[in-house]
């Protein structure tokens, strides 16, 4: 059997699995990233989730491994710039130094970049040849595909939908920049955001499921209130659902795509969220574009790390 191993590089752990080519995770393990140590440590620990996995499949043939990291990936496919919550790490050639470690082939991608491919293999987006793919979890990362192909830019920076400008007199975003659609949708935005108009809305739901501690307060707590129709939890996603939805026509009429996948922890918030996205693009977009507008969700969900990085070998 043919089997390609999927890394999943975050700050705190290391998510690795045995994929399928089409798409089957057969195995997976987890260890500890130690990133915040430098990166030749994350590289050790790369080395020892491929080499758990190499033993347990060791009948089998290895297509490759592919590494979805956060930050910019060059277009060398392995070169990672200024990635978030990795320590020490500028400009890494993770890569190289991967390959020289276990001897077998590697790919690296953007982990939002990964995302996308793995949707387009194996998820919401196979069969389809453009679609921008967005993730809204701690940060919103976005990932884009043209013609079949992640469109990466001129150095492989291209799909940071999640840093479209959309007030520049808005609030301000991790990036550095004001009105991003990350500082009105990223989970400790929307979170702080809700805590503040809390006040308001005494009434509100979700007061009674955080018993008054704010440190529970999480995108999973204002669905739950959604879902049992408290109004207050169903205008917070109807308005992140517009911010979303406000970047996204703008990528729209940048790109000429007209089908958004949608991922990441936020995202469970389901029909609420998705209804004001699709009714926002719609709204703003030209008329000849509406009847083409096209708002998924993404099918791969918490194996979105692992199938994506595997996807990167899935011909």
């Amino acid at each position: 059997m043919n089997y390609i191993i999927g890394i999943d590089l975050g700050g705190t752990f290391i998510k690795a699995g045995a994929v399928s080519k089409d798409g089957e995770i057969l195995f997976e393990t987890s260890l500890p990233s130690q990133a915040e140590v430098n990166p030749q440590a994350v590289v050790r620990q790369i080395g020892k989730a491929v080499g758990i996995i190499e033993e347990k499949f060791q009948s089998d043939k290895l297509l490759g491994v592919g590494i979805g990291s956060p930050g910019m990936v060059d277009l060398d496919g392995g070169t990672v710039k200024n990635p978030p919550n990795l320590a020490n790490w500028i400009v890494f050639r993770l890569g190289d130094e991967v390959v020289k470690l276990i001897n077998e082939p590697v790919k690296v991608e953007n982990d939002a970049n990964a995302a996308a491919v793995g949707e387009l293999k194996f998820g919401a987006g196979k069969g389809m040849k453009n679609f921008i793919m967005i993730t809204l979890g701690t940060g919103v990362g976005g990932g884009i595909i043209a013609d079949g192909k992640v469109f990466r830019g001129a150095e492989g920076g291209a799909g940071e939908i999640g840093h479209t400008t959309i007030d520049y007199n808005g609030p301000l975003c991790g990036c550095g920049n004001h009105g991003c659609i990350e500082a009105y949708v990223g989970q400790k935005h929307l979170s702080r955001h809700v805590a503040e108009q809390l006040k308001s809305h005494p009434e509100s739901l979700i007061n009674k499921l955080i018993k008054g501690d704010m440190e529970k307060l999480e995108p999973k707590i204002i669905s739950d209130a959604a879902n049992q129709g408290d109004p207050f939890a169903l205008q917070i996603w109807k308005e992140a659902g517009f911010h979303v939805g406000i970047g996204l026509v703008s990528a729209m009429n940048v790109l000429d795509i007209t089908t958004f996948i949608i991922g990441g922890g936020v995202a469970k918030a389901g029909k609420p969220l998705f209804d004001s996205i699709q009714e926002t693009i719609v709204a703003h977009a030209f008329s000849t574009v509406k009847p083409r507008v096209r708002v998924l969700c993404a099918k791969l969900e918490n194996s979105a790390g692992v199938l994506g990085a595997a996807a990167l070998f899935a011909e």
